[in-house]
């Protein structure tokens, strides 16, 4: 080798050389592992930065936001309106059953009160006798009944609101 100030310097500039080449080679694999991991983070489509992609991710969030508040909005306005039906329909019942000729044939008479959320609707009567039965009905509005209650219609007003269960009728030999 030549000792000369030009053969050191060759020297120096190839060990500069061989070491930028280094470094260009680990900055290239660097770089080559940060554009895959941005393409999984960016997707296949247009090439965006990522600020850009943050601001469409932004957008479709609201967007998606206010589509979601759509469909809640309609969805309460259908819960109401169901609920507002149910109210409407029978919510209370109850019945009893007596003996209104004060006969040994059982306890063959009965009054049925059907009621919604807001104590309207009907309690039905029926007397039933050897010869005959007879079925009366009454209109409740607002938990006040268009005619006078008999004590039975009462008994079965107060077993709807109340929720409880119907009496066992006793039992015939």
């Amino acid at each position: 080798m030549d000792s000369s100030t030009a053969g050191i310097v060759a020297l120096i500039g190839c060990a500069i050389a061989l070491a930028a080449l280094i470094v260009a080679t680990v900055a290239l694999l660097r770089l080559r592992r940060l554009r895959a991991d941005q393409r999984v983070l960016l997707g296949t489509g247009p090439a965006d930065d990522l600020v850009e992609h943050a601001s469409r991710i932004e957008q479709e969030f609201r967007s998606l936001h206010a589509y979601v508040g759509e469909i809640a909005a309609r969805l309460d306005g259908r819960l109401g309106t169901a609920e507002s039906r149910l109210d409407g329909t029978i919510a209370h019942r109850g019945l009893v059953r007596f003996d209104a000729y004060n006969e040994m044939s059982g306890q063959q008479s009965v009054s049925i009160a059907l009621l919604d959320a807001g104590q309207s609707g009907i309690v039905l009567t029926s007397i039933h006798h050897r010869d005959q039965a007879r079925l009366y009905v009454k209109h409740m509005i607002a938990g006040e009944p268009e005619y006078p209650l008999s004590p039975e219609e009462v008994e079965a007003v107060r077993v709807a609101l109340a929720g409880e269960p119907p009496p066992e009728p006793p039992r015939l030999p």
